[in-house]
Formats: structure tokens, C-alpha cells, sequence
């Protein structure tokens, strides 16, 4: 059975073929008692989409477009990872690969340099989610333990993740996903004669920080240098000490503020989680100045813009012919607006800074209410600048009388 697929490189006129210009699709097994159905992720530049197969539906569409429509695809079922690839040509070559059989949790203890190792990672055994009957194919798998997870809290010493950290288990997997989709341009990044430099401003725990680390070095095989910074103290002691007893080379953290930070060389990929309200936009300022290939970033307490809308209501109100009033009059609706205002013109600056830009949702409502990931990647080392999405964010925040951070730290 076919647990997972994942289709990339698509043909140039594929907007007419798909009806939209999609870039890549991931399609992932969703077993329940009422039978398989598979989810299918689609991403164009800007948006994702989401649907659903059942089995004849699913091999229809791979017959159809596997190695035609996509010159890349990558099926993965329980015995085999199977790839397809298509040359300009149209010769398509299959390369098959047997999956190792998963272990059962605990029943072998990881050499000693296997510390840091995912025992089988190349395993696609599924889990069980829990409240669900449906499998989940996870990038970190439950069932093999995982030393920074262990060590972290997350999983017990046998495999198993702890209950009451589910939920963060599940966000340190999508996270990943995150991370697995750009894959191609991190690597472009560990072309360059060094180790791919990575900063995670407020890396907190470093969860997300740990999480990277193990998967693009020992899953992935790529060498990183990787810097965590915090404000606080005691948390950069603990995350010191964890990377210590996991030796984990590459990877250090630091004391200190977004906004004050100089980083000894500049980064490839900027990593943010929940920077509380401007501490965002100083990372992306940095990010960008430092002409950073990939930003991940999941924005936190978007009180600045709401401030200023409060400020300027009755300005607003005034503006003949304002649609916003509606979106004023209630302060709950008033906030996320806000919140979701400060978000988009943040996507609008990056993308006049010669980004492609991805608003996504991080993990589901009912975990955070925090769960917009701002996903940027560098045009092929591009500077021009987009007029029309700086010329968009111009007329937004003059309807708003708003002026946001972002927007005057690309300035300086």
C-alpha cells in the first residue's frame, strides 16, 4: 500500500494541465475504520490546497502525471521507497529501494555512535495519532527513541511520546515538514564550501532548534553550524548542557536580543518561533539584510499594528468609502485583524525584497491560536525588487493610517 507520495519539478504549462501552477504535491495514506483515503497537499508559490483521493482516484492521478506532469516523484509504501525520474528528454528512469523493517521500541539500545542517530529512518512505519483512528506518517516517528526528544521530555526512554507532550510532538514533526519542502534550496546553500549556517532567534527550549539539527544532519546528512539565541540566561544553560550530552557538533546557543545581535558569518536559513509582536520583524529585518536563503518564521502578539488602528480609528472611520468599519466595531475581531494585517504586509516586504512568499498554517487551530508560518525563500539570489507588492502594502497601511516596523527597518 502506498503510505505517502511526493511529486516536484512540474512541466512549465502545467496551469493548464492542473488548473493551477502548482510547484509540488504531497500525498499522505489517512486510514480509518471507514477505509483509506489519501490527503493531498498541493503548493503553488503562494498557497496550498487540500484535498482528497480514494485509492482508484490515487492511481489514476500517479499514472497520469508521475514522471509527465512531475519529472520528479518519490512513492513510499511498506516495503519500498520507489523513485521516478524524467529527464528533458522524456526518459523516465524508476529507482527501487527496500524499507528496512521497523524494530520494536526498546528492544535494542543505539551504539554508542548511533547516540544521535533515528534508528531506522528510513522506516515509514505509521502511529496511531492519539484521539484519532487514523494513521500518521511522522518525519520522526514514534516507536524508536530519539536522544534530544528523551532528553527534552518528549518521548520516554523506550519511544514513546509522553501524553501530555503530543501535541509538541506533532508540531516538531509539521515543523520539519516545513523544512523537508525547501529542501532543495538548503542544499544549494551546503554547495557553497561550508557547513549550512543556520540562527534560531528565541529558540526558547529549542524544541524546533534540536529538532533541525537531528534531521538535516543525521537524517539528511548535511552539515550544519546552527546558533540558538535567547534573552534568558537559564534557558541558553540548559540548551548548552542538552547539546553537550548529546554532542552535537555545530550546534551552539547565546544570550542576547534580535535587535543587537551580529552573527560572525551570514546565515542561510533564519528560524523564528512565537518572537513576541516587532521582535518578528527585527529577525526578518536581519534575514534580510543578511540576504538569508530560507526564513521560517511563526509570529507571536501582534499588538503593534492594533495599537495604531486604535489610535487612528476615527481617521479610518473618516476615509470615504472605507470597507474596514465593520472589522473596527468589534475588539476581538478588531485584533485578529490586526494580527492578520501585520502578517500579510510583512509577506508583501519580503516579497518586495526579492523573496517568494508562503503564508501556511503551522499546526491546527484548536492547539494555538498562533498558527501562521511566514515561509520565504530567496529568488535565486535576486535583488530586484517587487514594485507591485511594495506598491499593495503602501495602499493597505495608508487605508490603516498604519506604519509598521518591518517597513521602516528595510528603510534604514
Amino acid at each position: 500500500m502506498i503510505l505517502s507520495v511526493s511529486l516536484s519539478k512540474p512541466v512549465k504549462n502545467i496551469e493548464a494541465i492542473l488548473g493551477r501552477p502548482y510547484q509540488r504535491i504531497k500525498i499522505r495514506v489517512n486510514s480509518s475504520s471507514a477505509g483509506c483515503t489519501w490527503f493531498v497537499e498541493s503548493f503553488t508559490e503562494k498557497q496550498a490546497f487540500h484535498d482528497q483521493f480514494t485509492e482508484e482516484q490515487l492511481a489514476e492521478f500517479l499514472k497520469k502525471h508521475t514522471g509527465s506532469t512531475f519529472k520528479n516523484c518519490i512513492e513510499r509504501t511498506d516495503t519500498e521507497e520507489i523513485t521516478i525520474l524524467a529527464n528533458k528528454r522524456g526518459e523516465v528512469t524508476t529507482l527501487r529501494k527496500p524499507v528496512r523493517s521497523c524494530q520494536t521500541a526498546g528492544t535494542t539500545k543505539p551504539a554508542a555512535h548511533e547516540q544521535f542517530l533515528y534508528g531506522n529512518s528510513t522506516c515509514p512505519h505509521t502511529d496511531t495519532e492519539q484521539g484519532f483512528n487514523h494513521i500518521k506518517n511522522y518525519l520522526i516517528q514514534e516507536g524508536t527513541p530519539v536522544p534530544f526528544l528523551v532528553l527534552l521530555g518528549v518521548m520516554t526512554s523506550g519511544g514513546k511520546v509522553i501524553a501530555s507532550k503530543y501535541d509538541k510532538f506533532r508540531q516538531i514533526n509539521r515543523f520539519l515538514e516545513f523544512i523537508d519542502d525547501v529542501l532543495p534550496d538548503i542544499q544549494k546553500a551546503a554547495t557553497k564550501g561550508h557547513p549550512v549556517r543556520i540562527v534560531d532567534f528565541g529558540c526558547g527550549k529549542s524544541y524546533l532548534t534540536f529538532a533541525v539539527y537531528y534531521y538535516l544532519t543525521e537524517i539528511k546528512k548535511i552539515a550544519v553550524e546552527i546558533t540558538g539565541l535567547d534573552l534568558k540566561k537559564d534557558v541558553i544553560d540548559f540548551c548548552s548542557k542538552t547539546a553537550e550530552q548529546l554532542g552535537c557538533k555545530g550546534l551552539k546557543f547565546a544570550v542576547g536580543n534580535i535587535a543587537e545581535y551580529t552573527y560572525t558569518h551570514d546565515p542561510d536559513v533564519m528560524i523564528t518561533l512565537h518572537a513576541c509582536d516587532t521582535a518578528t520583524d527585527y529577525a526578518l529585518d536581519y534575514a534580510v539584510k543578511h540576504n538569508c536563503t530560507v526564513i521560517l518564521s511563526v509570529p507571536c502578539c501582534q499588538h503593534e499594528l492594533n495599537s495604531q488602528i486604535n489610535e487612528n480609528k476615527a481617521a479610518i472611520s473618516a476615509e470615504q468609502g472605507t470597507p474596514f468599519i465593520p472589522l473596527l466595531k468589534y475588539g476581538i475581531i478588531k485584533e485578529r485583524f490586526a494580527a492578520l494585517v501585520t502578517d500579510a504586509l510583512r509577506a508583501e516586504y519580503l516579497e518586495n525584497a526579492g523573496y517568494s512568499v508562503q503564508i501556511l498554517e503551522f499546526i491546527d487551530m484548536e492547539h494555538t491560536p498562533k498558527n501562521l508560518l511566514i515561509r520565504a525563500v530567496k529568488k535565486d539570489g535576486s535583488k530586484t525588487k517587487n514594485d507591485t507588492a511594495l506598491h499593495e502594502a503602501e495602499s493597505l497601511t495608508a487605508a490603516l493610517h498604519v506604519s509598521p516596523a518591518l517597513r521602516g527597518l528595510l528603510k534604514d
